[in-house]
């Protein structure tokens, strides 16, 4: 398996499990709006339900965000290299190693570190473009790009 399958493999089980986990919590909010029984404290019994159905409308937005999500990765063709970074880029630089992919946690391969980073991230936004012996300044830091695959 080659680096970037690797990473890209890796932002896949990220956005899977979050995907799970959003819709276990819809699962749960769904049982217990329908354990919700008419009780003689009708106010309170109707505050519950409001609030149960406002969760479940916010975890349906960010169900429909990593779905948004997991179609952006869906686009990174692995097996294309290109001197200018882009979507699919994997950047190192004198100070950090990016994945240009999506905005995820930092990933491992062997002994080196990856940052997943959205391109439209703010280092994103920077990076996006260039190309290795460029320089980029982030948070008052120069960076060099020493070489992108």
């Amino acid at each position: 398996m080659t680096l970037k399958e690797n990473l890209y493999n890796q932002c896949l089980v990220f956005i899977d499990n979050r995907f799970q986990t959003i819709k276990n919590t819809i699962n749960e909010i769904q049982e217990s709006l329908l354990a919700e029984t008419k009780s003689s404290a009708g106010d309170k019994h109707e505050t519950g339900r409001a609030m149960l159905q406002l969760e479940r409308e916010m975890a349906g937005a960010q169900l429909a965000e990593i779905n948004k999500v997991k179609e952006s990765l869906a686009k990174i063709d692995i097996n294309c290299s290109s001197e200018i970074i882009g979507l699919g880029s994997l950047v190192y630089t004198s100070h950090f190693n990016y994945f240009i992919a999506i905005s995820a946690v930092e990933l491992k391969v062997n002994d080196e570190r990856f940052y997943a980073i959205s391109p439209s991230t703010p280092i994103g936004n920077l990076l996006i473009g260039k190309k290795a012996r460029d320089e980029i300044v982030f948070r008052n830091q120069k960076s060099l790009i020493e070489k992108v695959l």
